[in-house]
């Protein structure tokens, strides 16, 4: 059984206001070259297929052409929704779409019934988790704690319960989660609950094959515990990351693991990361290489030069975001506020506010914040 894992399209997206459909065309493009190149037999796609709960005319029409022309290739698909989707929109007509053979997996009620595929050596269940907003799913799956290590936890012993009914079975979960071990870049939406975003790596013990979604880089946590990462870079903190593919072949019997080999997905356009006086950049050899890069530049000049987006422009017409680094300055008063606030949670970023305006928050304070972020990330997935 040959399985295709991808991840994170984010269709709809866009990369400091640079329009990112020509390369996601590109990307789907190459997915569906390689569905029919390599012969595979599943693609799974595990969340955040669209970037936004509510994605535009255009976004919609891109993924009804691919998923049309996966149907065509006579390959199944299973898509789960994450934490960017909204589950109830991604998976209208989930039922009647079941029969085109692409698998919409979008409600924790479905999580535990499988897409059941079979080849020469058995059959394969494939169970399709989508992202689990604890306060959300926590009391359909009969949590008290309300954690996504509690909700994931308990989606996957309604997995075991049903595969431990089909012996000789080998199984693949997809899951679109944190999961203790990855490592984020700086694109990717915070999920913390209760002050915790991740989960056990032990949660997807005894299945063949898990096929993670959240985290944009791709990453092996487990021989059969694999981040596919994003097609795409979606920040200057993926530059040297390679957008892959993941080409999974299960083994013959269960428990005997997958063989997993990485397919490079085509580079758009480069990122690449630039740091120097602004004349320095404008004519030295050195930065020959990157006039055709995505570019976030730094310029360290003594005294901020006039004109310096337009003129870096000149030579780099791809130049994104400008920063300005002067030597000899402590870097902290020389960043922009949206560079310090890089990388940082909602809640960090809330506390971070309260302490420079009045000092630091008390642990009541603290908690009344953390309270009012979660219940904006709870309407938004209850939509």
């Amino acid at each position: 059984m040959r399985l295709l894992h991808t991840s994170d399209w984010h269709l709809g997206r866009s990369f400091h206001r640079e329009d990112l459909r020509p390369a996601q065309e590109r990307a789907l493009d190459h997915l569906v070259e390689t569905v029919r190149s390599e012969r595979v037999d599943l693609v799974v796609v595990s969340g955040d297929v669209y970037d936004r709960a509510m994605p535009s005319v255009e976004t919609v029409s891109l993924l009804d052409d691919v998923l049309g022309r996966l149907a065509a290739t006579g390959a199944r698909a299973v898509l789960v929704s994450g934490n960017h989707d909204s589950a109830r929109r991604l998976g209208f007509g989930s039922r009647l779409i079941d029969n085109a053979g692409v698998h919409l997996r979008t409600a924790v009620q479905r999580a535990h019934e499988p897409v059941l595929l079979e080849d020469e050596h058995g059959p394969v269940a494939v169970y399709g988790i989508p992202y689990l907003e604890p306060d959300v799913v926590r009391h359909e799956l009969g949590c008290d704690d309300r954690s996504h290590a509690a909700v994931l936890a308990a989606a996957m012993g309604r997995v075991r319960a049903d595969l431990a009914t089909r012996p000789g079975t080998r199984s693949v979960v997809l899951a679109h989660a944190f999961v203790v071990g990855g490592l984020a870049s700086e694109s990717e939406r915070d999920i913390t609950v209760g002050g915790v975003a991740s989960v056990p790596l032990q949660t997807f013990d005894g299945v063949d094959y898990a096929a993670l979604g959240h985290l944009h880089g791709a990453q092996r946590l487990a021989d059969h515990v694999r981040y596919s990462g994003s097609p795409l870079a979606f920040s200057f903190s993926e530059e040297h990351q390679t957008k892959q593919l993941l080409l999974v072949e299960l083994g013959d019997q269960p428990g005997r693991g997958a063989r997993v080999t990485s397919v490079p997905t085509p580079v758009h356009r480069p990122l690449a990361r630039l740091s120097g006086r602004l004349d320095d950049l404008l004519v030295g050899d050195r930065w020959s290489a990157y006039e055709s890069h995505y570019l976030q530049v730094t310029i360290t000049d003594a005294v901020r030069p006039r004109e310096p987006m337009e003129r870096l422009r000149a030579r780099f017409p791809h130049v994104l975001v400008l920063a300005f680094a002067p030597d000899g300055v402590d870097p902290d008063a020389a960043t922009s506020y949206a560079t310090r606030l890089r990388g940082r949670t909602d809640f960090e970023v809330t506390t971070d506010f309260v302490e420079h305006v009045r000092g630091p928050a008390e642990p009541a304070e603290e908690t009344l914040l953390r309270a009012a972020l979660e219940g904006v990330r709870v309407d938004a997935a209850a939509r």
